[in-house]
């Protein structure tokens, strides 16, 4: 199992590991990472591996068996030897929009408290698909109410707990497509706000910036029709 790093600080850029393994098609398996593994509609992260005697660029990372996390190379290059010592360079600016998006995404499932059945992240935008027979009314208002929870500059940190307590909490689940991981003994939340003050807690791997006014303001772009039940809503960031 690799050591996720970006669990408990996001903000890392750069680290030092352990190479454990490389996979038949070429991944490889660091001991310990900082790189974020593709899942919750979350891309993996990219950057540089650097060592004595060679360097790789990686392209993404995907989850790999027994909750390794592999790192894919961007080109068929010279990989570093199993045991090696390694550097970990984060492509920052590409994980940090995705940390403003996701948050955004969160408040974005406060603003419009309808059951989510998808979403998806990139570095400009991200979107969630609702349980939504009808449009909204007047999307501006919504986006109007969105950037201002944002601007309340909420801070956002994880909690954890056991899969019994979220069991007999089932309303803290708002994803109906992706069911929070279990298997572990707990299930990590991510808590927007504090005590009285939260605007939103909710079961979630990914990674998210410390305070909202990160995020800056966001733009709510077209809402898409997706079945008889499912409406599609795409936030931009604005910088």
């Amino acid at each position: 199992m690799t050591k996720p790093l970006f669990i408990e600080d996001a903000y890392l850029r750069d680290a030092t590991a352990e190479v454990f393994a490389v996979t038949d098609e070429g991944g490889i398996i660091l001991n310990e990472t900082i790189f974020y593994a593709t899942g919750g509609g979350q891309p993996g992260d990219s950057g540089v591996l650097e060592w004595q005697g060679g360097t790789i660029e990686i392209a993404t990372t995907v989850k790999g068996e027994g909750g390794a996390i592999v790192l894919v190379p961007a080109e068929p290059n010279p990989l570093p030897p199993v045991g090696a010592h390694v550097t970990q360079k984060l492509n920052w600016e590409r994980r940090h929009r995705h940390m403003r998006v996701h948050t955004a995404l969160h408040l974005l499932s406060v603003v419009i408290p309808l059951p989510v059945t998808g979403g998806s992240i990139s570095p400009e935008r991200g979107r969630l698909d609702f349980d939504m027979p009808e449009a909204p009314k007047d999307k501006a208002i919504l986006e109007d109410t969105l950037n201002k929870l944002i601007a309340c500059d909420f801070a956002v940190s994880t909690e954890w707990i056991s899969e019994a307590e979220l069991d007999a909490n089932p309303g803290l689940v708002k994803t109906m497509s992706v069911a929070p991981p279990k298997g572990a003994g707990r299930v990590r939340l991510v808590r927007i706000g504090e005590g009285e003050n939260t605007a939103d807690l909710q079961p979630c791997g990914g990674t998210h910036v410390r305070f909202t006014s990160e995020i800056g303001r966001v733009r709510l772009g077209k809402v898409e029709k997706k079945g008889k039940q499912n409406r599609r809503v795409y936030l931009h960031l604005e910088n």
